[in-house]
C-alpha cells in the first residue's frame, strides 16, 4: 500500500491498484500500535455508502510505516475506543 498525505485527506492505493480518498478523523494508540480512523471523501463514485474505515500502522521491511488492514478483533476494539472518545468530547462540551 502506498499513501500520500495532503492535510487531512489521504489517498490510499490498495494491492489491486484501487485508489481511495479518505479524510483522517483521529488516531489512537492501542497496545503500542497506532490506529487511524477515516471517512471516505464523497467523490461521486459511489463510495459514500462506506462507513468509518480503520487502518493501523505497520513498519515494513524497508523501515517505512504503512497503513494496513487490522484484524476484525482489532477493528472492533479500536472502533469502541474511537466512539468513546467521540462521545466523551460531546459530553464535555455541554
Amino acid at each position: 500500500m502506498s499513501e500520500e498525505y495532503s492535510g487531512n485527506i489521504v489517498s490510499i492505493t490498495d494491492d489491486e491498484g484501487n485508489t481511495y480518498e479518505l479524510e483522517h478523523l483521529d488516531t489512537i494508540e492501542m497496545d503500542g500500535v497506532y490506529y487511524l480512523s477515516f471517512l471516505p471523501v464523497n467523490d461521486g463514485k459511489g463510495d459514500e455508502d462506506l462507513g468509518m474505515v480503520i487502518l493501523k500502522t505497520e513498519r515494513g521491511e524497508d523501515g517505512e510505516d504503512y497503513l494496513v488492514v487490522p484484524t476484525d478483533e482489532e477493528v472492533d476494539r479500536a472502533y469502541d475506543i474511537f466512539m468513546e472518545e467521540l462521545f466523551s468530547d460531546e459530553d464535555d462540551g455541554e
